[in-house]
């Protein structure tokens, strides 16, 4: 019999997080970079706007010629011209002086304000008397008011967004320096397991790991790469990690991370060149004896083969490893939790962490996590589930309307 693990704590294995350098770099068309993870700082190399502009139909005037402007008493200035859009204008606005101007025009010289065509009349072609007064800078965006000439627009890190890829289009950026896709490799093993084309016999299951895996790799922003079904082998096992380590950036192996005779993951691991365990065994529920070891400066996740298990652990531990390999810099994670209510009575193990899978019930003006209890292997309830909900290390467990943090799926 294999000696049993020694559990980590899930703050520890976290440590090692440091220890997978981000995969290359690449440049890519901006029309591509929707979800890739900027790889490097981005500088503004003009004002943005480098003109000072209109927000409002109307006339471009001094503000200082509107002070004191009432219906009562209205100022009277003379119409010097008018801006057409996307041209500078070639004149300049005096005191008493004002500009026909559009919506995103340029402002003459001389102008720091626009009066909006409701507070203002025509009295014939060259004069109007304005109503309203404007304080300087009302309804104009000035040079540089949005982004100044040298600031950092966009930081090395940054997951794109439309809203990050309209502000490099706005500085005239046709490509951009990202990470790389990372690539996952992706390992079944079990004499039990066969591919889901096939019928299974009595004691077979269909590999649903590679599916769920592959699909979890795709929302973290990596690439899948599956390597088939292995056996219950040593040989076997051992080819096949040496073949997914050099097409791969991750490995991801179900099944074989417990300490049952037939499985082999350790063995095959410690035989590769340049490998060590980091850790077997974390203090989290389900899950607890997956693995993580390092083959050169490539993590390996031995999975649990329970398909919830898996996909559990995935997001708890192996989910962030994947986004710092892929470059995701840690002030620009997004953090997607909320609260809810918990709906029952759940209990719990001090000592680990427990992750409880979940379905929302809005219900009375609150929101509710209902527990879904079932075994590691019933892929329904994760199915069924809205979330996770974690009940710490030091907790027996949540009482019925405890306020609960909610990780969402995926």
């Amino acid at each position: 019999m294999k000696d049993f693990f020694k559990v980590a704590h899930l703050k520890e294995v976290f440590k090692y997080i440091s220890c997978f350098p981000p995969v290359e770099t690449e440049e890519i068309g901006l029309h591509e970079t929707l979800e890739r993870i900027s790889a490097a700082d981005v500088i503004a190399d003009i004002d943005l706007p480098d003109f000072a502009r209109s927000t409002m139909d109307g006339y471009a005037v001094s503000a200082s010629s509107t002070f004191g402007a009432t219906e009562g008493n209205p100022a009277y200035l003379t119409v010097k011209g008018s801006v057409a859009m996307g041209e500078s204008p070639d004149f300049s606005i005096r005191s008493g002086e004002a500009a026909m101007i559009s919506t995103g025009g340029m402002l003459p010289v001389g102008a720091d304000s626009v009066v909006m065509v409701e507070h203002s009349d025509a009295i014939d072609d060259t004069t109007i008397e304005v109503y309203r007064s404007v304080a300087p800078g009302r309804h104009v965006v000035e040079a540089g008011e949005d982004i100044k000439k040298g600031e950092v627009i966009l930081s090395c890190g940054r997951k794109l967004r439309p809203q990050e890829t309209g502000l490099l289009a706005a500085f005239g950026k046709t490509a951009v320096k990202v990470y790389k896709k990372p690539v996952i490799g992706i390992i079944s093993t079990g004499n039990e397991v066969i591919p889901i084309e096939d019928r299974p016999c009595q004691g077979q299951i269909r590999d649903i790991n590679t599916y769920t895996l592959s699909g979890l790799v795709q929302k973290s922003g990596g690439i899948p790469l599956t390597f088939g079904i292995v056996r219950d082998d040593y040989d076997a096992l051992f080819e096949k990690c040496r073949l997914a380590f050099d097409k791969s950036d991750m490995v991801l192996i179900s099944g074989g991370s417990s300490v049952g005779v037939r499985d082999f993951t350790i063995d095959a691991l410690s035989s590769l060149p340049d490998s060590s365990i980091i850790v077997h065994g974390i203090s989290i529920s389900p899950g607890k004896p997956t693995i993580l070891a390092k083959v050169g400066n490539k993590a390996c996740w031995g999975l649990p083969g329970h398909v919830v298990s898996a996909m559990i652990v995935f997001a708890a531990v192996v989910q962030p490893f994947i986004e710092r390999i892929g470059g995701l810099a840690s002030q620009h994670k997004v953090i997607s939790r909320f609260s809810a209510l918990i709906s029952r009575n759940i209990s719990s193990t001090q000592g680990r962490i427990d992750y409880i899978r979940i379905r929302l019930i809005e219900k009375d003006g609150f929101l509710w996590a209902e527990p879904i209890l079932g075994k590691s292997g019933l892929i329904n309830t994760m199915v069924k589930a809205d979330g996770l909900v974690e009940i710490g290390i030091n907790t027996e467990g949540l009482e019925r309307g405890t306020e609960v943090e909610v990780i969402p799926f995926f």
